[in-house]
């Protein structure tokens, strides 16, 4: 392990996070925070380049010194992201202050403010910000600006990219993660240029448009999108189903292949799984009282929100029928596509889960059976198997512990159940006392750090931050260039 070099690349992404906090020094001008920002922004950028200029300018990433960039670069990332909470005051402490700047970047949109609308402008855009950066993924950013530093990227797209295996575009790394950024950054002009036609302020259409892309969950209204009018919500739904599918799908849709995506079989599975869903909570909250038409968004706009892990919410549906309650838990265990902004489990994985236990079924109908899991018509090797379902038993190991923690610091059950799964899934609301008309400002420090632990080790998958803590890592004998 070259550490040093390791620093280097840490450094500039440092550096590239002070640059995206002076947006929010400008706003801070006219509410007299220009001060605090300039601390923020000036501590970060120094940190950045300090680390920059003082390591080698020559620098040859293997895959172990890739997972550490990557684990190492989004500690560094997210505990300067929270010197604007501090250094503006606006959060008690620095539990606080690290839980909502770690909200931010992992795009889980779990909140320690009671009342959004108090906070400066500043502060909102900032968290806005940290989700549309956060969203496709630091370190992927740092893949299209490296080539500049002289850093080749491949092992860090391989280490931060999400879900089963990564679909290489382009022969250039480099090349892959402008094209995605592109995307993304289309649909967030797109999507924002709608919120003015219907009627956002542009300020507001700024921020949603950046928390939905990114699927992150922050708004600038308390009530969140339920404050804005039913046209603004259909768009939203649109828009936050198409960010937690795999962009490069999106991108093949832009270059003339449209039918791509309903021929990919993990996008078919979150399709329907979607539908299923919005079906049975349409049917349920149809017992009550209201219009159909507006039962049918508040069922389609939580659902979407839920499944896709944005956490933007219209209703408190902590408060519906239990049967509702169950599936959202599971939607948000399962969460969105592999190479999407979405957090949770991811689809592709519940898909190859649901299949490799059918086939375990039909084994012990046919022992003699060779029986092999499969996406759509393309089979699954069975090392990738293995390695899913090792991922869902640390994916439920972690939950349970975070679970036991939450209880022994005080929680009920439903509420340290449901935050844990949430933090880990980058939903942001949860049931019980962080349900979607509360908030975590009153949950503790302690439970405020336990989860933003969930929520880094859920947005990088677990081993990107345990294997930093592998001696073998740090050894010369753990690995070879």
């Amino acid at each position: 392990m070259n550490l040093r070099e390791v620093l280097h690349v840490v450094g500039a992404l440092l550096a590239w996070s002070a640059g995206a906090m002076l947006p929010s020094a400008g706003l801070g001008i006219g509410e007299g925070l220009l001060g605090p920002w300039l601390i923020a922004a000036g501590a970060t950028g120094l940190a950045g380049l300090t680390l920059w200029l003082g390591t080698p300018k020559v620098v040859s990433i293997n895959p172990r010194e890739g997972l550490a960039v990557v684990g190492l670069g989004w500690l560094a990332v997210v505990a300067f992201g929270s010197l604007p909470f501090l250094a503006t005051g606006v959060v008690p402490s620095v539990p606080a202050a690290l839980f909502e700047s770690v909200s931010g970047f992992t795009t889980t949109g779990a909140s320690v403010f009671p009342v959004i609308e108090d906070l400066p402008r500043s502060i909102l855009l900032w968290r806005s910000m940290s989700h549309w950066v956060g969203g496709m993924g630091i370190i992927v950013l740092g893949v299209a600006i490296l080539p500049l530093l002289g850093v080749g990227g491949a092992q860090l797209f391989r280490a931060e990219a999400p879900g089963i295996s990564n679909d290489r575009l382009t022969p250039r790394i480099a090349s892959t993660a402008r094209l995605l950024w592109g995307v993304y950054a289309l649909f967030t002009v797109v999507l924002g240029l709608a919120y003015l036609v219907l009627g956002m302020a542009p300020f507001d259409a700024i921020n949603h448009a950046m928390s939905t892309l990114a699927t992150g969950g922050f708004s600038t209204r308390t009530a969140s999108l339920g404050a804005f009018g039913p046209a603004i919500q259909w768009i939203t739904i649109l828009f936050m189903f198409l960010a937690a599918a795999n962009f490069t799908l999106h991108l093949r849709a832009l270059s003339g292949k449209p039918m791509a995506m309903l021929r990919d079989p993990e996008f078919r599975w979150y399709l329907i799984s979607t539908v299923a869903v919005i079906a049975i909570a349409f049917a349920v909250l149809s017992v009550g009282a209201g219009g159909a038409s507006g039962r049918f968004r508040a069922a389609a706009f939580n659902v979407v929100a839920i499944h896709t892990t944005t956490g933007f919410a219209t209703e408190d549906f902590a408060a519906w029928p239990a049967l509702l309650q169950v599936l959202l838990l599971g939607l948000m265990f399962m969460g969105g596509m592999g190479g999407s902004t979405a957090g949770g489990f991811k689809v592709v994985r519940a898909a190859v889960v649901t299949q490799h236990v059918f086939n375990e079924i039909r084994k012990v109908r046919h022992p003699r059976a060779v029986v092999v899991t499969r996406l759509g018509r393309q089979a699954v090797r069975p090392d990738i198997v293995l390695n899913v379902l090792a991922f869902l038993a640390l994916y439920m190991f972690t939950h349970a512990l975070g679970t036991v923690a939450l209880t022994a610091l005080g929680h009920d059950l439903i509420t340290a159940m449901s935050a844990s799964l949430s933090a880990m899934s980058s939903v942001g609301p949860g049931l019980g006392t962080v349900g979607p008309a509360s908030h975590y400002g009153d949950v503790g420090s302690a439970a405020q750090l336990v989860l933003s632990a969930l929520m880094l080790l859920g947005r990088l998958e677990f081993y990107t931050l345990l294997v930093l803590v592998v001696p073998e890592t740090w050894n010369r004998a753990g690995g070879h260039r």
